[in-house]
């Protein structure tokens, strides 16, 4: 079958191919989720042609994935930005990632978590200096949170899952995997250490891909004093590239902290999280330090 054939064919792979047909394309998409959005830094990042560039960002514009929005009239200059179809990519990118990690970078085993000198742990750590995406993510009552505007430090720990007693939840063999237990440790050593937050001036935010309502039944369950957000669809973690895995047919992350400070720069990132309640208190003494709040 010839490439422009795709397009026609009676299949959505070959549909999606037609528009999304090299690798230029899928990097163009993940580093405009991530916040770069000017051609100037598209090209400065990919390292790749203007002419090759040019070419994609109209081709995406065209069939709907990016839209234009102009910030300087002369020159004209626009943002390339995800339109809602272009955000339905984010769980591509997210599951080629993930794919990539565990089967071309590692060993094939499912694991919730990382060794500290793989290049998974390097990618997390090299978030530092980097700003968090322009993202808001759905709260308690499913109002949004938008992580780019909180304007004061804050502590962002994403975890792979935690449910009420109760509710549908833990998918078979999770005691098993490698890394995933210990998220309702972790959330409550945060919510008996959360008064020492307050006192550093750091906000505590956790962060899970499961549905808003399941993180209402444990936040209610576990008296969580702050909200947990949900990256249902994908948003935060194609934004950063964040470590993720699957289990149960749903993407999750493993555990990993963020330290923002309030222009919503990450300062220092725990990963891999090996002791869900140590290292709570280690987050607490980074934080006094970056927040030059004496203990």
């Amino acid at each position: 079958m010839r490439r422009e054939d795709l397009a026609d064919a009676d299949c959505g792979i070959a549909q999606a191919l037609g528009v999304l047909g090299d690798w230029w394309t899928f990097l163009i998409v993940r580093d405009v989720a991530g916040g770069t959005t000017r051609f100037d830094a598209l090209q400065r990042e990919l390292g790749v042609s203007r002419r090759a560039l040019t070419e994609r960002l109209a081709a995406l514009v065209q069939h709907g994935v990016l839209e234009r929005r102009s910030y300087s009239r002369h020159p004209p200059r626009y943002d390339y930005l995800l339109t809602a179809r272009g955000e339905g990519l984010l769980p591509v990118l997210i599951a080629l990632q993930d794919w990539g990690t565990r089967h071309l970078m590692g060993d094939g085993e499912l694991t919730a978590t990382a060794d500290a000198d793989s290049a998974e742990a390097q990618r997390a750590h090299h978030l530092v200096g980097r700003r968090l995406p322009e993202v808001a993510l759905p709260g308690p009552g499913g109002r949004p949170v938008a992580l780019a505007t909180m304007d004061t430090w804050a502590v962002l720990y994403l975890f792979p899952g935690a449910y009420a007693p109760g509710t549908p939840g833990y998918p078979p063999g999770w005691g098993e995997i490698p890394g995933a237990r210990g998220c309702t440790l972790e959330s409550r050593t945060y919510a008996t250490r959360h008064s020492d937050f307050q006192a550093a001036g750091v906000r505590v935010h956790g962060i899970s891909t499961q549905r808003p309502d399941q993180l209402a039944d444990f936040a209610a369950y576990a008296e969580l004093p702050f909200p947990l957000l949900s990256d249902e669809d994908g948003r935060l973690a194609a934004g950063l590239l964040l470590p993720v895995f699957r289990a149960g047919g749903v993407t999750r992350f493993k555990r990993l902290t963020l330290l923002v400070d309030p222009t919503a720069v990450v300062r220092a990132v725990q990963f891999p999280v090996t002791d869900p309640a140590g290292s709570v208190q280690e987050m607490l003494t980074l934080a006094r330090e970056h927040a030059a709040v004496p203990g």
